[in-house]
């Protein structure tokens, strides 16, 4: 069995009559894919709903996690704003916009001009305390306060760096995982492990312009629809695509196999169980995998999407069948021997494949990193 470098983890999940993501017209995202038009739902949507979800195995339910909070409002809310019970207003007042630059930059006590940044809570108290010292030594002087600050910062990234480099998860969870660009402070970025493929109909797009009336309960003169609107649906069997770099992941979580065992164990679950759905009251867009397949090796990944180029029939035992035909092709041709493991609503007889049901992927996906253990 081979070193297994990187995690790949492919789904095939239908939805039906949903809008599972939209573009900026409203609309359904689309993609050209072998000369037809798919549906899409964008690698951003996912994570986020993985990252989000209120699932018995959510990642924040992970024993020992470190929560992380996404905000262009770090500093006003978790490090000035909870200091007000402690200290005069003209005093964080003028403890704030020097907090802001270091946060975000040179422009960031405008708010429209900040980033949405991603800091863990190691980083957030780490900041209130660094606050809450200034404050006290300004002795209610907010002048003194001011000019404190402003000497703080410049020895900010040097001094958030020593905390970082001493704190396990100082971004918390979801930057290990997600990773993080911090473009005021290079030093900051954490480069992400996990790899998220845009997800697409296996077949040709099938939408439908969903035309809908509201009637006023309490109108008795004007019979007939109150309101008229119009929004678009669609059905579609998507093939997703995940790729987990396990070294850069135990990087990121110091080096802590049981932990990297545990996450991985989560998000085997939250990809196939998660549905990414808006619209939840109107299309209950909730659906699992029918089909996964999850491959372990020491070979650079590569997505299965070319199985789909030539649009499929949009049923999971011919999408399934397509992606095993083009699998065999690559076994053949490149035989980088990957060790395997599916979970398949339907009778699949994928290369070299152990069939299992979803907890006992997860199990073995948790088993993954114990290989790098010292």
């Amino acid at each position: 069995m081979t070193t297994p470098r990187f995690l790949q983890i492919h789904t095939l999940s239908p939805y039906t009559g949903a809008l599972l993501n939209r573009d900026d017209s409203g609309l359904a995202k689309r993609l050209p894919y072998g000369g037809a038009l798919r549906t899409r739902v964008s690698s951003q949507c996912l994570k986020r709903h993985w990252r989000m979800a209120a699932d018995p195995h959510a990642l924040r339910e992970i024993n020992g996690v470190v929560e992380s909070f996404r905000s262009r409002e770090l500093v006003t809310r978790t490090v000035i704003g909870e200091l007000q019970q402690e200290f005069s207003k003209d005093v964080l007042d003028a403890l704030e916009p020097e907090f802001q630059k270091a946060v975000y930059g040179d422009k960031g006590t405008t708010k429209s001009n900040r980033q949405t940044l991603l800091f863990g809570e190691p980083e957030l108290r780490w900041l209130k305390d660094q606050a809450r010292g200034l404050a006290v030594g300004a002795a209610g002087d907010a002048d003194a306060a001011k000019k404190a600050a402003a000497a703080w910062r410049k020895e900010f990234k040097s001094a958030i760096k020593a905390m970082r480099d001493q704190t396990a998860l100082p971004g918390g969870l979801t930057a290990a995982l997600f990773g993080r660009m911090v473009t005021s402070d290079t030093e900051a970025n954490i480069t992400a492990p996990l790899h998220v493929a845009h997800a697409f109909t296996v077949h040709e797009e099938e939408p439908e312009s969903d035309y809908f009336t509201a009637v006023d309960d309490l109108s008795v003169d004007e019979p007939g629809a109150d309101t008229i609107q119009e929004t678009e649906l669609t059905s579609g069997l998507f093939y997703g695509y995940v790729v987990v770099d396990i070294p850069g992941l135990l990087a990121n979580l110091r080096h802590d196999a049981d932990l990297a065992g545990r996450v991985l164990h989560n998000l085997v679950y939250l990809i196939a169980e998660v549905s990414p759905g808006a619209k939840l009251g109107s299309t209950a867009p909730y659906g699992r995998a029918s089909f996964m397949l999850l491959e372990s090796g020491d070979r650079q990944p590569r997505s299965l999407a070319e199985a789909y180029r030539s649009p499929c029939v949009p049923h999971v035992e011919p999408a399934v069948g397509a992606l095993v035909a083009y699998l065999q092709r690559l076994d053949d041709a490149y035989a980088t021997g990957e060790t395997r493991r599916t979970m398949c609503l339907f009778a699949a007889d994928v290369p070299d494949a152990e069939h299992a049901s979803l907890a006992d992927l997860a199990v073995w996906a948790q088993s993954l990193p114990e290989a790098f253990a010292p």
